[in-house]
């Protein structure tokens, strides 16, 4: 039991290390500044994990995007300035709500068009079976004939 002892006191310091987390602490001039900071960091998109506002992601690449940020903001940019800046490096991919471009309205409106011609696709082919199954052969006609007739003297 004495040797268990210091084994157990070795596991235990073991597992209760502290745990190190990084929290982001921004010191900012004024509430406005704080305020556009945190709005900037909720529409900019994390280039690294894609679904992820730069606010909540754990990347490195959105740690950077996030002091840039915080720089352009205690350096008097606009938060114009910043969106400007992030996407003449990043692109429109970095924000969560895009502009209206030729790119962004061709990627929203072919699915549309694909489901659209489709649709006319599937119309045209029904029409053009119903039209072929419409024509008899001779041989049709005269078993329909034959039919009708029993029909009529019943």
């Amino acid at each position: 039991m004495t040797k268990l002892l210091p084994l157990l006191a070795c596991v235990w310091m073991l597992f209760s290390l502290p745990v190190r987390a990084d929290i982001d602490v921004y010191q900012f001039d004024n509430d406005n500044q704080e305020q556009v900071f945190r709005e900037l960091t909720r529409e900019l998109r994390c280039p690294k994990c894609q679904n992820q506002d730069i606010a909540d992601s754990n990347a490195g690449l959105a740690k950077d995007l996030r002091d840039k940020t915080y720089q352009m903001l205690r350096a008097g940019k606009s938060k114009q300035d910043v969106i400007d800046y992030m996407v003449a490096r990043y692109g429109n991919f970095i924000l969560y709500d895009p502009p209206l471009m030729a790119s962004t309205l061709i990627l929203w409106l072919a699915p549309l068009g694909a489901i659209v011609l489709g649709m006319l696709f599937i119309v045209l082919r029904s029409r053009k079976t119903a039209v072929v199954s419409a024509e008899l052969t001779e041989q049709e006609r005269q078993r329909l004939a034959r039919l009708l007739d029993e029909e009529q003297r019943s």
